[in-house]
């Protein structure tokens, strides 16, 4: 009876250590086949971040049409000399403002003081200023630009500090879109007569001022005259920018696809005071300084 039971105990001892073993044996199983999937799963991460790089190496550039001017006509001959002699007859020569690029923005401005001594005198400015841009992918295209500007500029002339009968009004024959806008300004040497007009052709804005005044108690100028005659140097103005870029108009070349230089910089900002400042404050300022040195 003794002998059966350590027999029995020693079957149950040989049972367990079996199982044992067996389980042993299958932890490293367990082990490499968990070692297969991770590394089943990781090379199919890298396979994925593979492809999204290739997909977006192989995506194009972004492009932006192309502007269609290139260029600026020289702002002092912008207008033929028969238009100065009408506009501005006792005016010698064009004073060319400041700018960092004449081909994205350029300016000329003209004094005339016709002095008849005590029977007084005649005062006339006349200011052309011209900004171009150019296409950009951050910007946009280069006339959707110059139609910001536009509706900017028209906005500005609008509201003039001081003015008094602002009338606007649009015009045709003029560029792609043009607007005349017309006040008065009095001031202590005389009430001087404003003219604007704005106008846009393809992507460059074209601001051409004209005012006159009459000084020393001589008649103040026609609005009407004043008006007629800025718009037919605004026309010419808008000629020499298309005559300039060819009998196209077209300066060609292929879509920008990266930011550029100055055209960015000439965006973002009008021309300087000299090209296009206040025209009102310069013709006030030319008028209390001219009769004096002419008298």
């Amino acid at each position: 009876m003794q002998r059966r039971a350590q027999r029995e105990e020693r079957d149950q001892r040989a049972k367990r250590l079996n199982r044992v073993l067996v389980c042993a044996a299958a932890v490293p199983v367990m082990l490499v086949a968990a070692g297969c999937s991770s590394d089943s799963g990781s090379g199919e991460s890298t396979d994925k971040a593979a492809n999204a790089a290739a997909s977006a190496s192989a995506s194009p550039s972004p492009t932006v049409q192309a502007a269609a001017y290139g260029k600026l006509p020289e702002p002092c001959k912008a207008l033929s000399k028969k238009t100065l002699e009408d506009l501005v007859p006792e005016s010698k020569s064009g004073k060319e403002g400041k700018s960092d690029d004449i081909s994205t923005r350029a300016g000329c401005s003209w004094n005339s003081l016709d002095n008849n001594g005590v029977k007084g005198s005649q005062f006339r400015w006349l200011n052309v200023s011209m900004l171009r841009f150019e296409s950009d992918v951050t910007r946009g295209p280069a006339d959707k630009q110059a139609q910001e500007f536009y509706a900017k500029q028209v906005q500005e002339a609008q509201a003039v500090e001081g003015a008094k009968s602002s009338k606007s009004e649009p015009v045709s024959g003029t560029g792609d879109q043009a607007t005349a806008v017309r006040y008065d300004l009095k001031k202590k040497e005389g009430t001087f007569k404003q003219q604007t007009v704005v106008a846009r052709v393809e992507n460059v804005v074209v601001t051409l001022d004209y005012n006159g005044a009459g000084l020393a108690g001589d008649k103040t100028p026609s609005a009407d005259d004043l008006m007629k005659d800025a718009k037919k140097a605004a026309k010419e103005a808008v000629a020499a920018v298309s005559e300039a870029n060819g009998a196209g108009g077209k300066a060609g070349g292929e879509p920008s696809k990266a930011p550029s230089g100055s055209p960015s910089k000439s965006a973002s900002k009008a021309p300087s005071k000299d090209a296009s400042g206040d025209p009102s404050e310069g013709a006030s300022q030319s008028a209390s300084k001219e009769p004096a040195a002419k008298s």
